[in-house]
């Protein structure tokens, strides 16, 4: 066993934590395009963010640790599987991450005065919790990155501009199905990366149901998507957001790998860059509003 803190970091998996934070940005940006500004709330719906990403990351390493389905694993360290940690204290990592995150949330709940909100943030985590958790974890079943489009997209986009301006608008979503489509984007090229091993063990994602070309093809697909709404945002809005096609001038890279068929260790710098698209478009898309 090591208990040192690289270990419980690389536990925490941060080359996801752009799909915590680019959401928020959007939001922020979704709420400013209305002139609505609060900082404070912001703040913590970062935290609320980032803790529900590294709480699903600590109860996916414990899940499928303990099931054995990290046995066999070509990308970065799994901490469970590795016996670098106990499983019951990756265990305990995953709930405290959603303990954070909730107490967060309580307090966007407090000073936004939307109580029905809660219900949302218990979703959330009982979404964080059984996408590979459970005795049937639906990241098995091929719906994990639906889920991560619907609430690391809509739900924290949306949700965000929502406790800020108390109003959801189209360009909101808009913004949010940017976002979610990159953070969907990271988990395909995750899971194709994968496939080889998740087939052995039994664990059916997406990309392992739409088998090798086709998740290429979706994941091509979900970068489209992701430049179509950031042009909508700024046609609801202000073309100053077009500023965020710069962030998506980063999957050209990505883009061409996945294209290209690279596979293995290959697939690791598309999770990386597609991770810093996903900031860049939502940073963007921030920056855009306050230029105009």
């Amino acid at each position: 066993m090591n208990d040192s803190l690289s270990t419980w970091v690389a536990g925490a998996r941060p080359r996801t934590l752009p799909a915590a934070v680019a959401p928020i940005l959007a939001g922020v940006a979704s709420a400013a395009a209305l002139g609505r500004y609060h900082w404070g709330i912001a703040a913590l719906c970062m935290v609320v963010a980032l803790a529900l990403q590294v709480g699903v990351n600590y109860a996916n390493d414990y899940s499928d640790g303990v099931r054995g389905t990290d046995d066999e694993r070509v990308g970065p360290l799994r901490i469970t599987a590795s016996g670098l940690a106990a499983p019951t204290a990756v265990k305990r990592a995953a709930f405290l991450s959603f303990g954070v995150a909730a107490l967060a949330g309580l307090v966007v709940v407090l000073l936004s005065g939307h109580w029905w909100l809660l219900a949302v943030g218990a979703a959330s985590i009982l979404a964080a919790w059984y996408y590979t958790g459970g005795d049937k974890p639906y990241g098995y079943l091929g719906m994990g990155e639906v889920m991560v489009f619907v609430f690391f997209g809509l739900v924290a986009t949306v949700g965000t501009t929502y406790v800020i301006a108390d109003a959801a608008p189209l360009h909101s979503w808009l913004a949010g199905a940017a976002v979610g489509a990159l953070a969907s984007g990271i988990l395909v090229a995750n899971n194709l990366r994968d496939i080889p091993t998740d087939e052995i063990a039994g664990k059916m994602t997406l990309p392992v149901r739409l088998g090798d070309r086709n998740t290429r093809f979706f994941y091509a697909a979900l970068a489209v998507l992701a430049v179509i709404c950031v042009i909508g945002f700024a046609a609801l809005t202000t073309w100053w957001a077009l500023i965020a096609l710069l962030g998506g001038a980063l999957l050209v890279e990505p883009l061409r790998r996945v294209l290209g068929g690279a596979n293995g260790r290959g697939l690791i710098p598309v999770i990386q860059s597609t991770g810093f698209a996903e900031i860049g478009i939502g940073l963007g898309l921030l920056v855009g509003t306050y230029l105009a």
